[in-house]
């Protein structure tokens, strides 16, 4: 894959893993409530630390729905800053943009394990009515261009998560490290995803690792896209912008666009990024090929190659979780149930170990999404 300007943030002193081919390794894990539960964060760090050889301690992270219900109608912004002159240039630039109704250094605990942290602050915000009303944006957009102008001019800043009522929680690490370290079994949340990271190409820093999210959207990855260059060129044509040296930020940025601006749903998202093959759709019945004939041409430039799984949490109109493999099933992917709790994972013992008495689980084909939504 190819290699962009180096990022802010950096983790100090590592070398960038594309100097060596390693084979692709990740591990993905998801919980999620039917019924809008919340569940402790304890149970998510369990499940991915069953994990631990699927990663090599450069990239961990979570990503929590349902965390902040105090602040349930504000923007939770969760930056990362290089120093104090970064956190004060951005502070400023936020202040001219949004109405701050909180802000503090997110609760960590201090563990040898996870070093070399920068400055970690949460913010919550709406936009300024007077700002909002002279950029002629909904309120999502207005933020989302906010979140890229931080992460695009200011240096040393770096906004990771910008949704309402969750969060993500990275770093570089063993992901149970990352969870200790964040103190998730503090949070309740009715959606967790994890991620333990063993990147190929790009380098072990803290903006780095997974979940990627923008808005309410985030995303957990397993595997590389072949893709990345025309899917890249393709999304930034419509405003995105892509710095972060990762594929797993151009899925992201591919589901906000097909969601939130072009209005598909998530059946129809995982028809466009993991597509059927042409042969697919000519055996279909006539309304079922139309439609896929219809976003595989519409939505060309949006179809990711390579392999791949990942887990999409969303809350915007509609509020769940979906799993999805590539076509080709080149990366793993198990889905269990019991009662209402839904687990998504890459192995299997990483839900049994959590839930060893399940009423359902099986293996979804490739390129069939499982999408679970919150029924409250």
């Amino acid at each position: 894959m190819q290699q962009e300007p180096q990022p802010a943030l950096q983790m100090r002193g590592s070398p960038l893993e594309g100097d060596v081919r390693i084979p692709a390794g990740c591990a993905i894990s998801g919980i999620i409530n039917r019924s809008g539960r919340r569940i402790n964060g304890e149970a998510i760090i369990k499940s991915i630390a069953v994990m631990h050889d699927r990663s090599n301690g450069l990239g961990g992270g979570f990503a929590a729905y349902g965390i902040y219900p105090e602040y349930k109608d504000f923007y939770a912004l969760h930056i990362f800053y290089d120093s104090t002159s970064a956190k004060k240039e951005c502070e400023e630039f936020l202040e001219r943009h949004f109405d701050i109704i909180n802000l503090s250094k997110i609760p960590v605990r201090k563990i040898k394990e996870i070093t070399d942290e920068p400055l970690i602050w949460r913010y919550f915000v709406t936009p300024l009515p007077t700002k909002l009303a002279d950029s002629q944006l909904d309120e999502r957009e207005f933020t989302a261009r906010c979140v890229f102008r931080v992460n695009t001019k200011i240096d040393g800043a770096y906004v990771f998560s910008s949704g309402k009522n969750m969060g993500c929680f990275k770093a570089v690490g063993f992901p149970e490290d990352v969870g200790r370290f964040y103190k998730l079994e503090e949070y309740e949340g009715w959606c967790f995803t994890a991620h333990g990271r063993y990147p190929t190409n790009t380098p072990g820093w803290w903006g780095g690792a997974h979940p990627f999210a923008l808005l309410d959207y985030s995303v957990v990855h397993n595997g590389e896209i072949s893709s990345y260059d025309a899917n890249r060129r393709a999304i930034e044509m419509y405003g995105y912008k892509c710095t972060l040296q990762t594929d797993t930020e151009v899925i992201t940025y591919i589901i906000d666009y097909l969601h939130r601006k072009a209005g598909l749903k998530f059946n129809e998202i995982a028809s466009v990024i993991a597509a059927p093959f042409w042969q697919t759709i000519s055996r279909m019945p006539p309304d079922e090929k139309e439609t896929h004939e219809y976003l595989r041409v519409m939505f060309a430039d949006q179809l990711i190659t390579g392999p791949f799984s990942i887990l999409v949490g969303f809350d915007n109109g509609e509020r769940g979780l979906m799993a999805l493999n590539d076509r080709l099933k080149l990366r793993s992917m198990v889905i269990g149930e019991k009662d209402d709790t839904v687990y998504m994972a890459s192995e299997e013992a990483a839900i049994r170990i959590i839930e060893p008495d399940l009423d359902n689980v099986w293996a979804p084909k490739g390129g069939q999404p499982v999408i679970i939504q919150v029924n409250s």
